[in-house]
This record gives structure tokens, C-alpha cells and sequence, in this order.
């Protein structure tokens, strides 16, 4: 096994300097995968770059959306020789503290992906509620309900399996991709097991998250899931995805 850290990042240079210096001792490598992101945030990178020997910054010229940024980040670290990617953003949500959980179930179930079961504190109503549909919808895509959060951006993932299926499949490239990659993996056979973890939702922070656009996106991605979905039923039926902790 051989993890490294996958962060993208689109005007979030100030969490970030927060975010980093909890990794710092891990000791696991660290991708930077910067969206076009702004001036400021550019020179922040660039200096967190030179500051942490373990990070290594990958630059996008244009802003194409955090799906567009991790495909990017997967395919440095599957060139690079790394077996697995732990996921997490860049605006400081995500209890890194959870992290050593994470690589200790790679290790067990290393053809698994572990997906992050947030407890939400202090998030806004309207997202909880439209993250009510998303479940309900890829629990039918996978005709299980081995996913029990589908769009947190905190997750371990096996990149075999998905570098195979960005090489055959167009997918997402905005908010709608994480939960169109989650389920594409079961498709492929990955097994799931869920993290329970909290996620903040600092008040001074910055989402990217268009309510009406995304939620367009995620709809649209949906509707061509549900006809692939068809296509694979009598296998979907067939396993079972959820590994018990």
C-alpha cells in the first residue's frame, strides 16, 4: 500500500495554511491540485509548496470545476506510483484527525474505497435537505444502501479501479462528479465502508457550491446513472457492496 494525500484547491489559500499544518505530521505525500485559482492564492500555494518538502503542486491555467481538478490529481498520483488517494478539501471542513482511521482500513480492505459518513455541525439547512435527494438517488443507482453519503469530498479511494474507469468514461466535472465516481466504483465492483467523521462549517468560510447550477449538474448526472443503472440491474442485484465494520 501506498497512499498519498489529494487536495483540491480554488481560492481557499488561507484554510489551507490551517489544513496543512495538521497534516504536517503524517508523513504521507501531498498533491496540491490548484483550479485557476486567484493571484493571491496562487502565491499562497507557491509558498506552501517551498515550505512543505511532502506537498507537490500541480497548476491548472483555467478554473474547470473540482471534478476536472481531482481527475488531474488522480492521474499525477496513479503517474507517480501511488496505490491509493485519501480525498479532502482545502477549506479546513474535514476532521483530518480521522486520517490514521482511514489508512488503517486501506490496509485491511485495500481494494475497498472508504467513504466518510459526515456528522454535520452548524451546516445550513438547505444543504442537508438537498443532500437528501442525492442518497435516495444513488441508492437506487446501486440498488443498495452500502452509500451513505455520496458527495462528502473526504474519502480513500483505490486508484486502479478508478484511473480504469477515467480512462472509458467522460465523467463529471464540476460537484456532480464525486457522488457519479462513488457509484461508478461500486458499479466496477468496489466494496464501501463508511467513516463516520465530523464536517464543520466554519462561518467565515467560502463554498463553491452553486445552489442552483450544481444542483442541475448533480440532477442531469443522476438521470444518466439511473439509465446505467438499468443496464447492470441483474448484477447490481446480485452482490452485496457494504462491508461491515
Amino acid at each position: 500500500m501506498n497512499p498519498c494525500l489529494l487536495i483540491p484547491v480554488y481560492n481557499h489559500g488561507e484554510p489551507l495554511k490551517g489544513v496543512l499544518a495538521e497534516l504536517d505530521n503524517f508523513g504521507l505525500p501531498c498533491l496540491l491540485v490548484d483550479d485557476g485559482s486567484d493571484e493571491k492564492t496562487k502565491t499562497t500555494l507557491k509558498n506552501l509548496n517551498e515550505r512543505y518538502s511532502w506537498v507537490d503542486l500541480l497548476t491548472r491555467p483555467k478554473n474547470r470545476g473540482k471534478g476536472a481538478a481531482l481527475k488531474d490529481g488522480y492521474r499525477r498520483a496513479h503517474l507517480l506510483g501511488f496505490s491509493h488517494v485519501v480525498q479532502l478539501d482545502a477549506d479546513g471542513q474535514h476532521d483530518t484527525s480521522d486520517i490514521p482511521q482511514i489508512l488503517k482500513l486501506i490496509k485491511a480492505y485495500p481494494e475497498a474505497m472508504v467513504l466518510i459518513e459526515p456528522t454535520f455541525q452548524n451546516a445550513p439547512k438547505l444543504r442537508r435537505y438537498g443532500r437528501l435527494i442525492s442518497y435516495f438517488w444513488v441508492w437506487v443507482e446501486c440498488c443498495s444502501f452500502a452509500i451513505r453519503d455520496p458527495l462528502c469530498g473526504y474519502r480513500g479511494l483505490p486508484l486502479k479501479p478508478l484511473i480504469a474507469i477515467l480512462d472509458r468514461v467522460q465523467c463529471g466535472n464540476r460537484m456532480d462528479f464525486d457522488p457519479e465516481i462513488a457509484v461508478r466504483l461500486v458499479w466496477e465492483g468496489v466494496s464501501v465502508i463508511n467513516l463516520p467523521s465530523t464536517v464543520l462549517y466554519p462561518p467565515e468560510g467560502i463554498s463553491h457550491f452553486n445552489q442552483i447550477w450544481d444542483n442541475v449538474l448533480i440532477s442531469w448526472r443522476h438521470t444518466r446513472l439511473v439509465f446505467g443503472m438499468i443496464l447492470r440491474l441483474p448484477y447490481l442485484l446480485g452482490r452485496k457492496v457494504e462491508i461491515q465494520q
